[in-house]
């Protein structure tokens, strides 16, 4: 198949290129390099532009032949998102509209949308499945369940066939060690964490040790990076031989501990690792991990690199590498 990855070039995006041309598809990349990186896109044609760019959007689609198209490109900093919510609306909702306006004049049916669970909010029972409610906390929650309604609405009114893949915490890094997650600045706890191992920052904060959890931190699903474009993949080749739109939660379907992801990090670097104890967060809830069955019977989606060392591994080297690049 011939894909357009918008966001190609960014942590998630860069990993789906490499495994798409590794399957033997095409891919052109779409990214105008804000959260991206030019050599994160191995081998694949660069258009560096911007989806709020109609023109450029329908000059793409133009000139080649695309099959389906999988859309990484949105902001997805919670915090952020409650301070400029116009900045997460614009770009993660109306250029969403740009891109899906230029694929149903040009013809393109098939839609892969990286979704995420904020969308459920404080969700009702744990494990997670796509039963239950969406109620999103925050503009950045919001947008994305704004833009699965725009995708029913244009399904039924265009033809358009999508799948949402909704992450919980996509981790770890590419396992030849050519891509791994970069971002500025950086929100994430594992990266965070091994940044402290490195010698980068000076120490990791624990927000809160009184929850009901085992060792009283937070418990969160960590989904690697590979598994997560794996089931991407399956989506699209689900959708290329006439699969029904749907939407699917991904995630290991059980979770590790705050306390536990330090461990980890302590094992695999070999470093102490300094914590400091903070007041927790408003709005974390103790316990958010996926219910992947749908995917798995549907997609026949098996995450195979699901052990927490994995994935801290496979972080770790990358960010060796990152660093001995910056020296």
């Amino acid at each position: 198949m011939n894909v357009l990855v918008v966001g190609g070039a960014g942590y998630i995006g860069s990993h789906m290129v490499k495994m798409l041309r590794a399957e033997g598809h095409q891919a052109v990349v779409f990214d105008n390099l804000s959260g991206g990186y030019r050599d994160a896109v191995l081998g694949a044609e660069l258009v560096e532009a911007d989806l709020a760019d109609r023109a450029a959007l329908d000059a793409v689609f133009a000139s080649r032949s695309f099959d389906a198209v999988m859309h990484f490109a949105s902001f997805i900093q919670v915090g952020e998102s409650v301070q400029l919510p116009d900045k997460y609306y614009r770009n993660n909702v109306a250029n969403t509209l740009n891109l899906l306006d230029a694929m149903v004049a040009h013809g393109v049916e098939r839609f892969i949308f990286s979704s995420t669970a904020a969308i459920f909010g404080e969700p009702e029972q744990v494990p997670i499945d796509e039963r239950q409610p969406s109620r999103p906390l925050n503009p950045y929650g919001r947008s994305k369940a704004m833009v699965e309604q725009i995708l029913e609405d244009y399904a039924r009114a265009f033809g358009l066939r999508y799948t949402c893949l909704r992450y919980f915490n996509a981790a770890g890094a590419d396992l030849d060690g050519q891509l791994g997650e970069r971002h500025e600045p950086e929100t994430h706890l594992i990266p965070l964490i091994l940044q402290v191992a490195s010698g980068y920052r000076d120490h990791i904060a624990v927000y809160g040790r009184d929850y009901p959890t085992p060792d009283g931190t937070c418990i969160r699903d960590y989904i690697h990076v590979v598994d997560l474009c794996s089931a991407h993949l399956l989506a699209l080749q689900r959708l290329q031989h006439g699969g029904d739109s749907d939407c699917f939660n991904l995630g290991n379907g059980a979770g590790f501990s705050v306390q536990e992801v330090i461990d980890s990090a302590r094992r695999i670097s070999g470093q102490p690792i300094e914590v400091r104890d903070a007041p927790r967060r408003a709005g974390d809830p103790a316990r958010l991990v996926a219910d992947p069955a749908k995917a798995r019977a549907v997609l026949e989606w098996i995450p195979r690199h699901a052990e927490l060392d994995t994935i801290i591994e496979t972080a770790w080297r990358w960010e060796c590498r990152m660093r001995q690049t910056s020296s």
